[in-house]
C-alpha cells in the first residue's frame, strides 16, 4: 500500500533541488518499506531505476522512472518466502538477471531469472547449479562476481569439508547466461591458519585469488596468488616473496587495459606493529611473473595530514583500503579510510575487526562470502553489545606504475553511529572527468549530505553542501549505486521509511 500525501506529506521529498553540478530528485516512501526493509540498488534497464526490496520474506522489484516515481512494483513469486538464501543482481540496457540460492531439504539450489525494465519476470528460472548439505543452512554456498565490462560471469563454490584441501567448483558464463565451461580444482591448505582472500573476473574470463597464511590469526606471512584462465581446467600459482614485512589486508583488482593482475596491502615491519606503507605486486598474465614487488614507506607529512587524533607513526593504524583504481598507464589510485569501533566492554583490535577477510566459514563444509557494502548482509555482524561505530579520514593517494607516490589528498571528516554503521563511511561516483566521495556528516545537529571532488591532479574540492530538509532525513551513501556515467542513486531515511534519492551530474 502506498502512502498517499494526505496521509504522509513530506515536503522535503516532493521537491528537486540543485546545487553547484547536482540535482537530487527523491521518490516517495511505501507504507511496507521500513527500516528493516532488506533492498539493493540493481541499477538503469531500460529508462528506469530498478531497486530489489524484501519485506518479510516477500520479495519485489520497484521500477522508478526518471522523476523517481514509482512505475512499477513487481512481486517476485520465483524467490522462496521461506528458504531464500542469498540473490545478487547484475544489471545490463535493457534487462537484469536475478542470480539467487535457496534450499529445499538437503539440496541448495543457484538459479538465474531474467527481468524487464519494470521487473516482470521473462521466462522460467535457469538452473545454474547444485549442491547438498546435511541440514537446513542460513549461510551462502555459492558467490557470483562479474567482470568489469559485464561480459563474463561466474558462479563459485568453495567446499571445505577436508581442512587441508578445499574444492573449488567454476561455472564460467557469458552475459546471456549462456554457459561457457565448468571446472573443479583442488587448493591445498597446509597451514592450520590458511586462509582464502579476495576473488575476481576480469575481461577475459580468467580468475584470480590469493592463498594467506596469517601468523597466529593476525598478520600475514605468508601469500600466493592463484590463477584460472578462462579455457583451461588448471590452476597455475604464484608465490608472494614478503622480505622482512607482514601483510594486513590483501585487496587484488584486476588491470584489464594491461592484462595484468594489481595486488596491494597495508604492511608492517613486525607483528602487530604500526602500518608503514603500502606494498604492491603487479602480475602480468602474459609472462606469469610479477613485473613490480615493491613496498612503499609512508612519510612524516602524509601521516601529519591524515592521522586525525592519532600519533605520526600511528597515523594509518586504524585504515581500510576502500578503493583501487588502475589507471591506464599502469599506476594505481587507492582509497583508504579510518574506521574503528569504540565501547565501555572491549578494546578495538583491528584484527578482529570483520572486515579483515571477506571469507568465513558456514557450518556445512561450505566456505562463504559477505561483501562488505552489501545492504542484504548488514545486520549479520552486528552485535548486541554496547558499540560506536567510527568512520573518519579518507586519505586518496595516486601512484605511478613502479610505485612511487605521485600526490595524495585527505579529506577530514568525523563520524559516528552508536549500534549500527548504516549511515557512515562513504561512496565514490565516478564521472570521468573526476571523482566525488559522497559522505554524511553532522553538522549543527543536521546531516549534510557531502560531495568532495577529486580531480586527476589530486586537487580536491567540496561542492556546495545539499542539506536534508527535515532532521530525520538520512542518505545512507555507503549503500548507493552508480548507475549511469553520472547518476547516482542513493537510499535514505525518512523517520522510519526507506527511500531512494537519484542523484544526478551535469559537470564534472
Amino acid at each position: 500500500m502506498r502512502l498517499t500525501r494526505y496521509s504522509f506529506l513530506v515536503p522535503a521529498l516532493l521537491l528537486t533541488l540543485a546545487a553547484g553540478a547536482q540535482k537530487i530528485v527523491y521518490s516517495e516512501p511505501a507504507r511496507d518499506d521500513n527500516r528493516r526493509t532488506t533492498f539493493e540498488v540493481i541499477g538503469k534497464v531500460g529508462a528506469n531505476y530498478l531497486v530489489y526490496k524484501n519485506n518479510r520474506g516477500r520479495s519485489y522489484i520497484t521500477a522508478f522512472d526518471n522523476g523517481m516515481k514509482d512505475v512499477a512494483t513487481e512481486v517476485q513469486a520465483y524467490l522462496p518466502e521461506d528458504r531464500l538464501i542469498n540473490v545478487d543482481f547484475f544489471n545490463y540496457p535493457d534487462h537484469a538477471f536475478v542470480v539467487y540460492e535457496y534450499q529445499r531439504k538437503n539440496v541448495v539450489y543457484c538459479e538465474s531469472v531474467k527481468v524487464d525494465e519494470l521487473g516482470r519476470k521473462l521466462g522460467d528460472p535457469q538452473l545454474l547449479d547444485t549442491a547438498h548439505i546435511n541440514a537446513v543452512t542460513n549461510n551462502k554456498i555459492y558467490s557470483v562476481i562479474g567482470s568489469e565490462d559485464k561480459a563474463r560471469l561466474m558462479v563459485f563454490k568453495i567446499n571445505s569439508r577436508n581442512k587441508s584441501l578445499y574444492r573449488l567448483s567454476t561455472v564460467l558464463l557469458d552475459s546471456s547466461l549462456r554457459e561457457l565451461g565448468r571446472s573443479m580444482h583442488n587448493i591445498p591448505m597446509e597451514e592450520r591458519d590458511d586462509n582464502l582472500g579476495q576473488f575476481q573476473l576480469d575481461n577475459d574470463g580468467d580468475l584470480v585469488f590469493t592463498r594467506f597464511t596469517r601468523v597466529n590469526d593476525d598478520n600475514i606471512g605468508q601469500a600466493s596468488l592463484f590463477y584460472k584462465a578462462a579455457g583451461s581446467d588448471s590452476l597455475y600459482v604464484s608465490d608472494i616473496r614478503l622480505d622482512k614485512i607482514f601483510l594486513d589486508e590483501i585487496k587484488i583488482k584486476a588491470d584489464n587495459p594491461n592484462k595484468r593482475i594489481f595486488l596491494t596491502s597495508f604492511y608492517y615491519t613486525k607483528r602487530r606493529g604500526n602500518i608503514e606503507g603500502f606494498y604492491f605486486y603487479v602480475w602480468d598474465k602474459a609472462t606469469k611473473r610479477p613485473v613490480l614487488e615493491s613496498a612503499t614507506a609512508l612519510g612524516d607529512d602524509i601521516r601529519r595530514e591524515a592521522r586525525g587524533d592519532a600519533n605520526s607513526r600511528m597515523a594509518f593504524n586504524d585504515y581500510f583500503i576502500r578503493n583501487i583504481i588502475v589507471k591506464k598507464d599502469g599506476g594505481f589510485l587507492i582509497g583508504a579510510e579510518s574506521y574503528y569501533t569504540t565501547s565501555r566492554l572491549n578494546n578495538w583490535n583491528r584484527w578482529d575487526y570483520l572486515y579483515g577477510s571477506p571469507y568465513g566459514f558456514g557450518n556445512y563444509g561450505y566456505y562463504n562470502y559477505s561483501p562488505y557494502n552489501s545492504w542484504y548482509w548488514r545486520n549479520r555482524y552486528n552485535s548486541n553489545q554496547a558499540v560506536r561505530y567510527h568512520a573518519d579520514n579518507i586519505t586518496v593517494l595516486s601512484f605511478d606504475p613502479t610505485g612511487k607516490l605521485q600526490w595524495s589528498s585527505v579529506i577530514h571528516k568525523n563520524q559516528f553511529n552508536d549500534d549500527a554503521d548504516d549511515a557512515i563511511s562513504y561512496q565514490v561516483m565516478n564521472t570521468g572527468g573526476a571523482l566525488h566521495f559522497l559522505f554524511n556528516q553532522d553538522e549543527k545537529r543536521v546531516q549534510l549530505l557531502n560531495d568532495y571532488v577529486l580531480t586527476p591532479d589530486g586537487a580536491m574540492t567540496r561542492n556546495p553542501t545539499l542539506k536534508n530538509l527535515d532532521r530525520n532525513f538520512d542518505f545512507l551513501p555507503r549503500y548507493g549505486k552508480q548507475v549511469s556515467a553520472r547518476t547516482f542513486i542513493v537510499p535514505c531515511y525518512y523517520r522510519n521509511y526507506i527511500c531512494f534519492a537519484k542523484v544526478d551530474y551535469t559537470n564534472p
